[in-house]
């Protein structure tokens, strides 16, 4: 459903349907991907590095990486480009989170999992009820 909404680059209304900025950012966008494109795709520039393509086309390495998660870009025609893990920053060259990121949340989620396990069987040994069963010496 279209919404009337401030551009978040600009700051003017626009009807939001299916972009997230209006439509003059929007074209200011794409003519920047036309500049990184144009760039990376001569075969001299096909080694590049992000900050190199920026540099050079005067297109914020932070856009470039947006061009890259959005898939606009394929990495796998360009060696040296890279982008950065959105949890660290660590420079990488696919998905959104580095190795070791990955590895901590697989961590975090493992132990997480151990505790829950852990308190279940506390709760299972607490409900259990105990019968005792008293015997009387009847020593009279």
């Amino acid at each position: 459903m279209a919404s009337l909404e401030n551009c978040p680059e600009c700051g003017s209304l626009f009807v939001k349907n299916l972009r997230s900025v209006c439509d003059a950012c929007h074209q200011e966008v794409e003519k920047q991907f036309e500049l990184v494109y144009s760039y990376i795709k001569k075969r001299d520039n096909r080694t590049a590095t992000r900050m190199e393509v920026s540099e050079n086309t005067g297109v914020a390495e932070s856009l470039i990486s947006r061009f890259i998660r959005e898939g606009r870009l394929h990495l796998t025609h360009f060696p040296n480009m890279t982008y950065p893990c959105t949890s660290c920053g660590e420079e990488i060259r696919d998905g959104s989170l580095c190795r070791s990121c990955k590895e901590n949340i697989r961590q975090g989620l493992e132990e997480d999992r151990k505790d829950r396990e852990r308190k279940d069987r506390i709760k299972e040994r607490e409900a259990v009820t105990y019968k005792t069963y008293h015997s009387f010496n009847a020593k009279q």
